[in-house]
């Protein structure tokens, strides 16, 4: 059993959940991309994202937290990618703060994910990672996901071109 709770977020949520976004870029993609790129990220920019997120459905957010305490967040859907079936949901986020790594949170954030997907008659979930995006490989793989390898692609990041795959696995 998770330490966190997981809840839908709420429109009080959206600047702790740009201000975890922007503290994990800056964290988890540093040596990945520019060190220029990373300070330009901006609060403001993800603030307005998550905002409408939140207010639309569009990805569904929920939260982790500790106590009071936001540690994390997902956004998930339906698969974004033009191919896709219509029973194919995606992870388009998920973030846990750097100070809360490797604490459980993440697990959270995918169970409920995972959960909502399946309520919403999904049977399959995919996501994009950064091919060099070790931590995120790892934690997915063990979460049962396989990477789709005819799926590499080039996706511009800031001031670079860096290699995403896509990563899939059937949900129970």
């Amino acid at each position: 059993m998770s330490l966190y709770q997981v809840r839908p977020a709420v429109a009080r949520d959206a600047a702790t959940i740009a201000a975890i976004h922007v503290n994990t870029w800056q964290e988890a993609y540093e040596g990945l991309l520019p060190e220029a790129d990373l300070k330009a990220i901006s609060v403001d920019k993800r603030l307005k994202l998550w905002r409408e997120a939140i207010q639309y459905g569009d990805p569904q957010v929920h939260v982790a937290v500790d106590g009071d305490r936001i540690v994390g967040f997902v956004g998930f859907d339906r698969s974004r990618d033009p191919k896709s079936k219509p029973t194919t949901g995606e992870i388009w986020a998920i973030y846990v703060g750097p100070g809360d790594w490797d604490q459980g949170a993440g697990l959270a954030l995918w169970d409920a994910a995972r959960e909502g997907l399946v309520e919403e008659g999904c049977t399959e979930v995919t996501l994009w990672v950064m091919l060099k995006n070790e931590r995120a490989l790892r934690f997915f793989e063990l979460a049962g996901f396989k990477r789709e390898l005819n799926t590499a692609r080039t996706t511009p990041m800031g001031s670079v071109k860096v290699e995403e795959i896509r990563l899939k696995r059937k949900l129970d």
